[in-house]
């Protein structure tokens, strides 16, 4: 990047572990040269200001959670190029794994606006705490392979990062973003 391509890297979060994969992303992406954003989702978030949108939920039910899919459409709205991620409880590692993510992820961008076509969607596992999950959640995700702990593979995400790194359109405009993700005045 010849110039500083700006960036919003969103995310909607449970319990965390979300936001540590959207940091990661967003480090990944200030070291190839981005100036970047990093941020819950949320009603005041403007995707305006910035050349390209990271986006990504924690998952449950197979679900988005709300303030991330709010920010979709806005994001769609803004034509800026995107690229999304979704914090499930499995790990895309085996045949059985990643059908059950790849169903997962399709299920998940049913739920997103129709005129979003995002660069790219990735499904990353998350950390997984079963003690508040009923029994039968318990066999079923154990039985599946799974188990509790964190899950999360920094190497796949920071290569994921990279390649989003990449794609990134060039930006013309050096004036820098301000604290809040506004072009300062």
């Amino acid at each position: 990047m010849d110039a500083q391509t700006r960036v919003l890297v969103a995310y909607a979060t449970a319990a965390g572990s979300t936001t540590g994969i959207a940091e990661r992303i967003a480090g990944a992406l200030r070291a190839a040269g981005a100036d970047v954003v990093c941020r819950p989702a949320g009603p005041d978030v403007d995707p305006g200001p910035f050349d390209a949108v990271v986006i990504g939920s924690a998952v449950h039910s197979m679900a988005w959670l709300q303030p991330a899919l709010d920010l979709l459409t806005p994001v769609a709205a803004s034509g800026r190029p995107v690229w999304c991620f979704s914090v499930g409880g499995v790990q895309p590692r085996g045949r059985l794994t990643r059908a059950m993510t790849d169903g997962e992820a399709r299920r998940i961008a049913q739920s997103f606006p129709p005129s979003l076509a995002p660069r790219d969607h990735r499904v990353f596992g998350g950390i997984i705490d079963l003690r508040r999950t009923p029994l039968w959640g318990r066999l079923f995700f154990r039985a599946t392979g799974g188990r509790a702990g964190d899950h999360r593979d920094w190497a796949a995400i920071q290569s994921w990062a990279e390649e989003v790194a990449a794609a990134l359109p060039e930006h013309h405009d050096t004036a820098p973003l301000g604290p809040a993700g506004e072009p300062p005045c």
